[in-house]
């Protein structure tokens, strides 16, 4: 490729060591990740008292990736077969995931600045489809393990104690242990009781492999795109330039303000901890599931509505007011069903009417969205010559619009919940649960694209009038088709072939009164090759002429010593 009349020659063929290792740091280094931000998590929950650590970590891990886990059980109660639990989870622990992506994308991105300004598409495809399927190896390897079953024999429950006495009678800590409602049955008598005693229930989950591999594919997928536009400094194949100027600033700054709102909601979970009785449960809640509450805040702040339901104990787990909103136990709760279960729309005028402070939610998420826009104008190409400001303006609004719509819909998407638990013993549900909690995606998208537009637009402005627009641009960015080694200018012309490190021009004369390194030691002469100053040799001092007699004669001679006759 020609540039300013030097030729920047592509790499060889792949260097298939060199994309193998790579694809083997980002794929371990993500996955060790997820596995320790799971086992934490769930550590801090207490998860592990009930449980193996292990399978439930794996299975953790394989929801935060994108897979699917189908936990299913089996009771026996009162000397019966034939009862069963059920229960259905569709939920992701974005805290899990966003960690993996996080060291997934940083070393991946590593790997590709290691090829000059230019990186060929066959190289490009190989390191990403090797970090693709070695990652579906190793999740097909958690899906394998992660499976476990969990008995729970009636006769270690200790209700054959109070066999004689009835149900009523019985010990707090035994009755805590039962499902709600089993005392619904009315009057067990003792045998009934000693039936009881014996039950027996096989509890389980197991992670899906088909879907679970079909989720991490697009998982992986999605991390690494996501990747290469947000990053602004990682070289991309020849035609792709555009992406420099017209994608990569937005897209990386609207990554940059999603990452510092959960870095947000993070320090909001710590400040929530201090005299808290259960401050391991919330940092185990909020390494787990900081990002679902936080980006599930953004689009309500944003007026994108949600459809949701809410039935049973899940309800509690709701945050205020979300949980009087879809119970019905609100002010504005007459629309949904009175009791332990709602249905109905959720909007950030419902959840306000409950709690005005829910108004915070949406000024938060406007001045986010702003910050934004001020980021997309200070790391997009800035020219006051070529359209004018407000040209600028239009181009920032547009390309923030785009990128704010498809993020907005994919915060959505991600945020869903839906959580369904019953337990069905002799034909009467013992206890109901459930959640259930969606964004509908095609406002989602349109008031992505109207709020990024805005955003984009009066961020340009306001980075204008600040001096501060095109002030953060990436090299790459700078001139179309030509490398910023060879035609860019100002601090990131560099006038030689690309390197690991380019000088910029200086700003100012070089000055050695004030910049040390530019004066020699004491005993080196400033000219090249020279050991010590040149000092011309000494010359003989001139004997002093004697002066004239006055007539001009030379003076005459001098007198005879004394002592000698004349």
């Amino acid at each position: 490729m020609e540039t300013g009349g030097k030729t920047v020659e592509d790499r060889g063929g792949v260097r298939w060591g060199d994309v193998l290792l790579s694809a083997i740091a980002a794929v371990s280094w993500a996955l060790v990740g997820m596995a320790g931000t799971a086992a934490l998590g769930l550590h801090l929950l207490g998860a592990d008292a009930v449980g193996s650590l292990g399978p439930m970590t794996a299975a953790v891990v394989a929801l935060g990736a994108g897979g699917s886990v189908t936990p299913s059980g089996d009771v026996s109660a009162f000397g019966l077969d034939g009862a069963e639990a059920s229960t259905a989870i569709d939920i992701a622990p974005l805290g899990v995931g966003l960690a993996g992506a996080v060291l997934l994308a940083y070393f991946f991105l590593r790997s590709l600045r290691g090829g000059g300004v230019v990186i060929t598409s066959g190289e490009l495809a190989a390191r990403a489809g090797a970090v693709v399927v070695l990652f579906l190896a190793m999740l097909g390897g958690l899906a394998w393990a992660g499976h476990d079953i969990i008995t729970i024999d009636g006769s270690q429950l200790g209700i054959d104690k109070g066999i004689d006495k009835g149900l009523d009678q019985l010990p707090a800590d035994i009755t805590d242990k039962l499902p709600d409602g089993l005392g619904d049955v009315g009057g067990l008598l003792p045998d009934r009781l000693g039936d009881l005693a014996q039950a027996k229930a096989a509890v389980g989950f197991t992670v899906d492999t088909a879907p679970t591999l079909l989720g991490g594919a697009m998982w992986v997928i999605g991390v690494l795109l996501i990747a290469l536009l947000a990053s602004r400094r990682t070289p991309l194949p020849r035609g792709w330039d555009a992406l420099h100027r017209v994608a990569r600033p937005a897209a990386s700054a609207l990554v940059t303000v999603a990452l510092v709102a959960v870095l947000a909601g993070l320090a909001a979970a710590l400040y929530a901890m201090v005299g808290d009785a259960h401050p391991k449960r919330i940092a185990g809640a909020a390494l787990l599931g900081a990002p679902n509450g936080v980006w599930l805040g953004v689009p309500l702040g944003l007026f994108v509505p949600w459809d949701g339901k809410a039935t049973g104990e899940l309800a509690k787990l709701l945050p205020d007011p979300l949980d009087d909103l879809l119970t019905g136990s609100g002010a504005s709760g007459a629309s949904g069903t009175s009791g332990a279960s709602g249905n109905g729309a959720v909007s950030l005028g419902r959840l306000a009417e409950l709690d005005g402070r829910v108004w915070l939610l949406g000024v938060a998420a406007a001045l986010m969205i702003l910050f934004a826009g001020v980021l997309t104008a200070v790391r997009s190409p800035y020219s006051r010559g070529e359209t004018g400001v407000f040209g600028f303006a239009g181009r920032c609004a547009v390309r923030l619009g785009v990128v704010t719509a498809l993020g907005l819909t994919l915060m959505v998407h991600l945020t869903a919940v839906s959580a369904d638990a019953s337990l069905s013993v002799l034909g009467f549900d013992a206890f109901g649960a459930g959640i259930e909690l969606r964004g509908q995606l095609g406002m989602a998208l349109a008031l992505g694209a109207v709020w990024g537009a805005g955003a984009g637009a009066v961020g340009a402005l306001l980075a204008v009038a600040s001096g501060a627009a095109g002030g953060r641009v990436a090299p790459l960015a700078l001139v179309e088709g030509v490398p910023p080694a060879e035609g860019a200018a100002g601090r990131y012309a560099s006038g030689g072939a690309a390197g690991p490190y380019s000088p910029g021009a200086p700003y100012r004369p070089a000055n050695p009164d004030t910049n040390p390194y530019l004066r020699p030691p004491g005993d080196v002469s400033g000219t090249p090759t020279v050991v010590g100053p040149i000092t011309p040799p000494r010359q003989p001092k001139p004997k002093p002429r004697p002066r004239s007699s006055g007539n001009g004669d030379w003076p005459p001679p001098p007198p005879p010593p004394p002592g000698r006759g004349r």
